[in-house]
């Protein structure tokens, strides 16, 4: 098969030498792809939301498949661009339609569907500019700290969790009022769940499913979980605080309901779900649902799974997943991510990146980054993700830091905390 992946991150990479690696891939394209994915494929300059671009592509290099990486693309429609056109649509794409997309596109949409399927989540209410009162009026009722999200997308900057009361009827406000542009014209606002916080990932193929390793990534920039939220500075898998009992609380009050939620609701959703959870006791509430794999967690959740990718996702696109039974390594899986000073705010880009040769028994995979006059240069806030495996959670962060310590470039920042506050709910996982 040819396969074209749309996107430039570390799950893309990830993506990319899984299926490179495969014997069902025979040429493999990337867009617009990374210094990492051009180790694997041919990167193609163009943008993943750019379908005439991606239509030329998929003519001139007889693509069979497209995997779309993130979110953008999918609530764009690139599933549905594809369906409608006569010289595509006998590509598979595996990913939702726009419709399926909206568990992502809409955080009011996810919040009502979880509602009439009973998924257990939060309570909350939805407010536009019109009810900025009676949101305020709301917000007064809940305990704090009190949460604040935009509904649509916002590049992982729309969820707002505040202490105080009149902060937050100031923040919800200012969202109504363009904060976040366009994704803060109607806010979620919900009450705050004690608990812990992991996510679990499905690929469904509108019926069947089945279910991927999950996983616990990391926000804050900061040590300790201090500072602004990021795109992510870490994860582990699998996670010590899931046993098999949660885990089957997980599969039937929250996959179960999802899967046969959206067939209910007339989507055709073949794809990846990645469920955010919130273990509250020994009960799980949904906190978000996305519409693709995350990042960094691919970088550990793949990195566990042993079936081949090529076969999954043409299962996934062609309703067979009831055929597929999940290889899962027994091993302990942790990625550190090194980032750019400064980031999430402003950073530099452009610097020499030196030493990835020098790792060994830890995988680099790509994120922001590009080859430049011979050169790997660091592109982006999150440079490089590094993924290591151990028989436990000790072995396999050890091996992800001393890799961190290694690569070399200017103003590079990671967190050394990663895994830590796991380590000892049981030193065999």
């Amino acid at each position: 098969m040819n396969i074209l992946i749309l996107g430039s991150g570390g799950r893309e990479h990830v993506f990319a030498k899984k299926i490179s690696e495969s014997p069902l891939c025979d040429q493999l394209f990337i867009a617009p792809g990374n210094a990492g994915t051009a180790l694997c494929g041919e990167n193609l300059n163009f943008a993943v939301t750019d379908f005439q671009n991606i239509k030329a592509v998929c003519l001139d290099k007889k693509i069979d498949l497209i995997l779309p990486g993130g979110e953008d693309s999918l609530v764009a429609g690139i599933a549905d661009f594809i369906k409608a056109d006569a010289q595509l649509n006998h590509i598979l794409v595996a990913g939702p339609s726009k419709a399926g997309a909206m568990i992502e596109g809409s955080k009011d949409f996810s919040k009502i569907f979880m509602q009439k399927y009973n998924v257990p989540t939060a309570a909350y209410q939805t407010f536009t500019n019109t009810s900025i009162t009676e949101g305020q009026a709301f917000l007064s009722t809940l305990k704090p700290p009190f949460v604040l999200k935009a509904d649509g997308l916002a590049a992982g900057k729309g969820v707002l969790i505040i202490d105080d009361l009149k902060e937050a009827q100031e923040s919800l406000a200012e969202m109504l009022n363009g904060k976040f542009g366009k994704a803060s014209d109607k806010v979620v606002v919900e009450e705050f769940l004690d608990g812990i916080e992991m996510s679990c990932f499905v690929l469904s193929d509108g019926t069947n499913y089945v279910i991927l390793p999950e996983a616990k990534d990391y926000k804050r920039i900061g040590e300790g979980d201090k500072g602004l939220n990021t795109g992510g500075m870490g994860a582990v898998s699998p996670v010590p605080f899931a046993n098999a009992e949660f885990l089957s609380k997980v599969e039937t009050k929250v996959i179960v309901p999802t899967v046969n939620g959206l067939k209910a609701e007339g989507i055709d959703y073949r794809g990846f779900i990645f469920i955010g959870l919130m273990k509250v006791g020994n009960e799980p509430y949904v906190i978000e649902y996305n519409c693709r794999m995350g990042d960094p967690e691919t970088e550990v959740v793949l990195h566990r799974v042993e079936n081949d990718l090529v076969e999954l996702l043409k299962a996934t696109c062609t309703g067979d997943l009831k055929n597929i039974k999940m290889q899962i390594s027994a091993a302990t899986a942790t990625t550190v991510f090194l980032v750019s000073g400064g980031y999430p705010e402003a950073f530099e880009k452009g610097f020499e990146i030196t030493h990835i040769d020098a790792v060994n028994d830890t995988t680099v995979y790509h994120a922001g980054t590009k080859n430049e006059g011979g050169k790997v240069v660091t592109n982006g806030g999150r440079v490089i993700a590094l993924t290591s495996t151990g028989n436990n959670m000790k072995e396999a962060i050890a091996k992800s830091m001393q890799a961190a310590e290694l690569i070399q470039y200017t103003n590079k920042y990671y967190r050394k905390d990663i895994a830590q506050d796991l380590i000892h709910y049981n030193e065999h996982i």
